[in-house]
C-alpha cells in the first residue's frame, strides 16, 4: 500500500508495510456510539470547569470580604486600589491574541475532519492540520509571554502573591489558567509531532485533534470570563 503522508482518508484495510500492526479501531471511526476519547474529554472539562468556579467564588468572596471592610472604614477598598496597577490595554490584546488562536485552531480540526494534513500557507481557508495548529501554537506562546511580562512588570512594582488577598486571587486565577496554556501547548506539540511521524493519517488523529480543541477553546471562553471579572469588574 502506498502510503499518503497528507491524506485524512483512513484506509478501508489495514496498511500492510506498516512497522506495527494498527487496528482497524485506530483507522476508521466506530460504528453505532461515540469515541471514548472525545466524551472522557468532555467529562474531564467538566471537573475542570468546578475548578476554575471554585477559584470564581473565592475570588468573589475576597472581594466582597475586603469591600465591606473598606465601607465599614470609610477607607479606599483594596481592590480599588489594587486594580489601579492593571493594564486594561495590554491584557486587551493578550485577550486578542488568544482568541484568534481559538479561531486558527478551529481551522485545524476542521482541515483535519474534511481530509486535509498539509495545505497553503498562503490561504488560511485552505490551511492543512499542520499550518493551522503551528499558527496556533505561535499565538499561544505570545499569550503566555504577555502574560510572563505581566507578571515580571507587576513584581517589579512590589506585588507578588503574597502582598494582599487581592493579588493572592489575581495570581492564583490567572497562573492556574497560563498552566493549562502551557499544557495546550504541549498537546498542539503532540498532534504536530504525531502528524510528522505517521504515514498515514488516521481516525484517531483526527479524534486527537478534535480533543485538543475542545481543551483549546475551554482555556479561552476561562480566560475570556477572567479577563472580564479581573480587569473590568472592580
Amino acid at each position: 500500500m502506498t502510503s499518503q503522508p497528507d491524506s485524512l482518508i483512513a484506509p478501508a484495510v489495514l496498511p500492510g508495510n506498516a512497522i506495527h500492526a494498527v487496528s482497524s479501531a485506530r483507522l476508521n471511526k466506530p460504528k453505532g456510539r461515540p469515541d471514548t476519547v472525545a466524551v472522557g474529554t468532555i467529562v474531564w472539562l467538566a471537573s475542570e470547569l468546578m475548578f476554575f468556579a471554585a477559584l470564581f467564588a473565592a475570588y468573589f468572596w475576597i472581594r466582597n470580604a475586603t469591600n465591606e471592610q473598606a465601607a465599614a472604614g470609610n477607607t479606599l477598598s483594596l481592590w480599588d486600589a489594587s486594580t489601579q496597577h492593571l493594564d486594561i490595554t495590554f491584557a486587551s490584546v493578550n485577550t486578542a491574541i488568544l482568541v484568534t488562536s481559538s479561531i486558527t485552531c478551529q481551522l485545524g480540526a476542521n482541515a483535519a475532519e474534511h481530509g486535509r494534513v498539509n495545505g497553503s500557507w498562503l490561504n488560511p481557508l485552505k490551511w492543512g492540520l499542520r499550518q493551522a495548529f503551528i499558527v496556533t501554537f505561535i499565538l499561544g506562546s505570545l499569550f503566555v509571554g504577555g502574560q510572563v511580562w505581566e507578571y515580571f512588570t507587576l513584581f517589579g512594582e512590589g506585588f507578588q502573591v503574597s502582598t494582599n488577598a487581592y493579588w493572592s486571587a489575581f495570581f492564583l486565577a490567572t497562573g492556574f489558567h497560563g498552566i493549562h496554556v502551557v499544557g495546550g501547548l504541549v498537546a498542539f506539540l503532540f498532534v504536530l509531532a504525531r502528524s510528522y511521524m505517521t504515514r498515514t493519517h488516521t481516525h484517531e488523529q483526527t479524534v486527537t485533534a478534535h480533543v485538543v480543541s475542545y481543551y483549546w477553546h475551554f482555556v479561552d471562553v476561562v480566560w475570556i470570563i477572567l479577563f472580564g471579572v479581573i480587569y473590568f469588574l472592580r
